[in-house]
């Protein structure tokens, strides 16, 4: 299995976010993409393209963080490339992973009545991007934690229980529309199943849009069939390489192939400017 990721100064990361934090985020974000398919990983390639600005002392904190990573999750740099430029920071990483024959988790395979399940909660990266920009406010620091520091599910026990998944990474509302347009079905998500932290609770009801879809999230969005959500259930927990992380039915798969439909409490349907970013 092969997934690839680009980060860029101001895009992805901000100028003054630690070192040590971008050299992580840009292997987890990578990570999380091998943890939806169930693959576990094996080794990566890094290519830097580096503006004059950023000395030496930056790359030791960028490879501390990256090193520190490489142990947790049992991987290590194969080779890669590095260039100059005189634009900002650009940052490119190819992993490889594998998964036993025929063990591979895809996009495609869900049926019409699969629940749309996620691991634990939504909308802290996009939140904490909000609070390192001084948007709103992050007491704890948690939320800005998320934005840096992804969560990758590497090692999620979903083979023989999910029927498709992919990780959050476009928006949550735009990651379910992508399951559901390859699979040719709808799906209705409900807004007030979907998994909040404390601290994104905390900023109140006027963030749900940017929750919703601001990305940034990195946890695994899958379908279960519903005789398999009995299995799934025997425990509210998937164990991964980092612990134990909580899952959430939020939504549903349906033969309407009319993308996503959001609804609140009291079946309302909700409307949103966007439902995540698009990359066309």
């Amino acid at each position: 299995m092969i997934a690839a990721d680009a980060m860029v100064e101001n895009v992805h990361f901000l100028p003054d976010d630690p070192a040590e934090t971008i050299g992580r985020k840009l292997l987890r974000c990578n990570l999380s993409d091998l943890a939806a398919m169930g693959a576990r990983p094996e080794g990566w390639l890094l290519t830097v393209a580096r503006p004059p600005s950023i000395e030496d002392k930056w790359f030791e904190g960028f490879c501390r963080g990256i090193k520190e990573d490489q142990t947790l999750f049992n991987l290590s740099l194969l080779g890669g490339d590095t260039t100059s430029t005189s634009g900002p920071l650009v940052l490119s990483l190819t992993i490889l992973g594998s998964v036993p024959p025929g063990h591979a988790i895809k996009r495609q395979g869900i049926r019409a009545g699969d629940g749309l399940w996620v691991t634990g909660t939504i909308g802290d990266g996009a939140l904490g991007l909000r609070a390192l920009q001084g948007i709103i406010d992050d007491p704890s620091g948690y939320l800005a934690y998320r934005y840096r520091m992804p969560q990758p599910r590497v090692g999620a026990p979903l083979y023989g229980l999910a029927s498709g998944a992919m990780d959050v990474s476009d928006g949550l509302l735009q990651d379910a529309g992508h399951l559901a347009r390859e699979n040719a079905l709808g799906v209705t998500v409900y807004a007030a199943d979907v998994p909040f932290s404390r601290a994104a609770l905390e900023c109140g009801p006027e963030w749900l849009e940017t929750c919703l879809t601001g990305g940034d999230d990195y946890e695994l969005l899958f379908a279960v069939p519903p005789d398999k959500e009995k299995a799934l259930l025997q425990s509210p927990f998937l164990e991964t390489v980092e612990g134990a992380i909580h899952v959430t039915r939020i939504g549903v798969f349906h033969n309407k192939s009319d993308g996503v439909t959001v609804i609140d409490k009291n079946e309302k349907i909700l409307s949103f400017k966007k439902f995540g970013w698009s990359h066309f």
